[in-house]
C-alpha cells in the first residue's frame, strides 16, 4: 500500500507542477517556445550564428561574411538574438567606438545544430536541385 500512496503523492507533485508549468509545444501559436523557433530557423539567425562561432566579430566584418544580408536586416536580428541571450554586444570606449558581437554561452549551443543543418544541405543540394527541376518542368 506505501508504494500506491508514494506513487499517488509523486503523481499529484507532478500534476501541480505541470499546472504551474505546462510542457511547452511549439506547435501551439501561444506558446513562447514557437517565438524562438521562428526566430533560430530565420536564414539570417543560422547564418550569423554560424559567422560568429569562429571568433567576434565587428558589424562591418558580419555583414561582409554573411553575403547578401542588409544593414537593417543584420541590425534588427543582431538585437533580436541579444534580446534572446543568444549573441552579445561589446562596446569598447575608443575613438572611433569599436563594437564586437560574440555567441553567449547559450548561444554556442547552436552552433551544433545549425552546422549539422548546414551540411546537410550542402550534401543535399543536388538532390533538392533535380527535384526542383522536375517540379518546375510539370508546373
Amino acid at each position: 500500500m506505501r508504494s500506491v500512496t508514494s506513487y499517488l503523492n509523486v503523481t499529484n507533485v507532478e500534476a501541480r507542477l505541470m499546472s504551474q508549468h505546462p510542457p511547452f509545444d511549439v506547435l501551439k501559436a501561444s506558446c513562447p517556445s514557437r517565438t524562438s523557433l521562428v526566430r533560430i530557423a530565420n536564414k539570417w539567425t543560422a547564418m550569423i550564428v554560424i559567422a560568429l562561432s569562429a571568433d567576434r566579430m565587428r558589424f562591418g566584418d558580419l555583414r561582409a561574411t554573411v553575403e547578401g544580408i542588409s544593414g537593417k536586416v543584420l541590425t534588427d536580428t543582431l538585437r533580436d538574438l541579444e534580446r534572446d541571450g543568444l549573441v552579445a554586444r561589446h562596446v569598447f570606449a575608443e575613438i572611433p567606438p569599436r563594437v564586437e558581437y560574440e555567441l553567449t554561452e547559450l548561444g554556442r549551443t547552436l552552433h551544433a545544430p545549425l552546422e549539422a543543418l548546414s551540411r546537410w544541405v550542402e550534401a543535399h543540394i543536388e538532390e533538392v536541385l533535380t527535384a526542383r527541376e522536375t517540379y518546375d518542368a510539370h508546373c
